[in-house]
């Protein structure tokens, strides 16, 4: 039987890797000058790669032993991660809006990258804020999450402390 410490190891370095994931898809979109269909699913590919394995991870492993190890860390360590996925929400409240009026507009399809986006609907500036939102929030969660998920690592399956 594999032990809870190598588990735990594994489950580490799977969210620890969504990381580089996250980095890149966004990188992808800083980086194009326009976002076209093909962009736009490029950057998805890293983007779904990075939530999988932070997501699968949680669902399997860490969720199923909290009550388990119910304590203050335990409760900050969900509180965050929750407020991480209640980031991306937002930030998914704000890009399925953007992206049917850009798909209406047939703007993934013939790109105008002289076109003003937020002249494209009279909500689309607070689409994007709520975008931009939802993921530097979901970022910022997702690290506070990580660090004080990698303490409770060193805690619990380590000699450390």
């Amino acid at each position: 039987m594999v032990s809870d410490a190598a588990i735990a190891s594994v489950v580490a370095l799977v969210v620890t890797a969504s990381f580089p994931f996250y980095l890149y898809g966004a990188w992808i979109i800083i980086e194009a000058e326009t976002v076209t269909w093909d962009v736009l699913t490029h950057h998805l590919k890293f983007i779904v790669t990075g939530l999988l394995l932070t997501t699968i991870p949680a669902v399997v492993w860490m969720i199923p032993r909290f009550e388990r190890q119910f304590g203050g860390l335990a409760a900050v360590h969900a509180f965050l991660g929750l407020q991480a996925y209640a980031m991306l929400i937002l930030a998914l409240t704000g890009i399925v809006r953007i992206f049917q009026v850009k798909r209406a507009h047939d703007l993934y399809g013939t790109p105008n990258p002289d076109m003003d986006i937020s002249e494209l609907h009279e909500n689309m500036d607070s689409w994007r804020w709520r975008l931009r939102a939802g993921v530097a929030g979901y970022i910022v969660f997702w690290l506070l999450t990580w660090v004080l998920g990698m303490a409770r690592f060193l805690i619990l399956h380590t000699d450390y402390f």
